[in-house]
């Protein structure tokens, strides 16, 4: 995840060239992509980067001679790497749910290479601008609907489950990278103690969720604009069988772009009314939902607080961390509306030396 250069979301290049490191990977490509050239019409000279993301994975645009589809995505993920299985499963899950997402036109499972449609050039995030959220409740309303019908499609088994094991890792993340090793911090006597029972809380509230498919990285700069067909969506790879509660976080607490907490309320109550009138597993109360959905957005946010920490200080990917300060905003934000984080509250003062955060607070306190 970033904060432009553009993601997965493959926003327009301007023609940069492809490096290699790998000689020999390098020359497999191009032995590989010949080979699918004709089938597809595509115009192997004209491959050129898209973009690149947090992980291993690259992706490039190439022309083709087709005027139905004048261009190509091919996803380069080194399979030592990357598992590129998900990737078709989830696809393949979207599609059946009426989802519009990249078909997986070929793939060369042993190489990592696939070739993808293309939805576009440019992400809900490109076309939002945060000082006009009525312009933007359109794409919210049309991301909702694409949501709703993913989670729609839900069975069990089917994806791995977001289960406590995995709740617990993520959380781990936080004081591992963010604090001890971004901030120098040692964890330790009544600061780990505070954040150890915060964090318990917070997956006993998180598992009391009804299980859905969860996207986990859905946010506007992984939704694609400009298609007949709605908004489409990238970047999903690991999905998980999970809370409800997820996407919706995920979605008004973004990553890269916050808006005010009316306009998260307006579209979060639209996506509940949306949920109950679909027969979705939604609380039938608002304020136990908006209160679930809170204690779901601050797992992710002390998830993703550490992964840029990782970002930065294991893989050399320093501009991550410039977006640490939203989600430690958010963090202090909902911890401080419930007196159960109380501890957690107390323990982001410690680590970041700031005063407590107000606003509207719903359920419980």
């Amino acid at each position: 995840m970033t904060a432009p250069p553009p993601p997965a979301a493959l926003a327009p290049s301007l023609a940069e060239p492809i490096s290699w490191t790998d000689p020999q990977r390098a020359e497999v490509f191009r032995a590989w992509l010949a080979a699918v050239a004709p089938a597809h019409r595509l115009l192997p000279e004209t491959v050129r980067l898209a973009s690149a993301d947090a992980s291993f994975r690259r992706y490039f645009r190439l022309d083709t001679t087709d005027p139905a589809a004048p261009t190509r995505i091919v996803m380069d993920a080194p399979p030592d790497k990357e598992n590129s299985a998900p990737f078709v499963q989830v696809a393949q899950l979207m599609a059946a749910a009426g989802v519009l997402a990249p078909t997986v036109l070929e793939w060369d499972r042993p190489n990592g290479f696939l070739l993808l449609d293309d939805l576009g050039r440019q992400t809900m995030l490109d076309v939002i601008d945060p000082a006009d959220p009525r312009a933007a409740r359109p794409l919210y309303d049309q991301a909702i609907d694409a949501l709703i019908r993913w989670q729609l499609s839900s069975k069990p088994g089917v994806l791995p489950p977001y289960d406590r094991a995995l709740l617990e890792r993520e959380l781990s993340l936080f004081p591992e990278w963010y604090i001890g090793r971004h901030r120098g911090i040692a964890v330790e006597g009544k600061l780990k103690e505070r954040l150890d029972r915060s964090f318990k809380l917070i997956v006993e509230n998180n598992l009391a969720s009804p299980s859905v498919y969860v996207h986990r990285d859905f946010m506007p700069r992984n939704l694609m604009t400009g298609n007949a067909a709605g908004l489409g969506v990238l970047d999903f790879q690991d999905a998980v069988y999970g809370p409800i509660t997820y996407d919706i976080a995920s979605l008004m607490r973004d990553a890269f772009l916050s808006w005010d907490e009316e306009f998260v309320l307006d579209v979060t109550v639209r996506y509940w009314q949306a949920a109950r009138k679909a027969g979705l597993p939604v609380d039938e109360d608002f304020g136990a939902f908006y209160r679930a959905v809170e204690w779901m957005g601050l797992q992710r946010h002390l998830k993703v607080a550490g992964i840029f920490a990782r970002l930065t200080l294991r893989d050399g990917k320093p501009r991550y961390l410039a977006d640490t300060p939203r989600f430690i905003a958010y963090i202090r934000a909902t911890a401080s509306r419930y007196t159960e984080l109380t501890p957690l509250s107390r323990a982001i003062d410690e680590v970041e030396g700031n005063s407590a955060i107000t606003g509207f607070a719903y359920g419980r306190v």
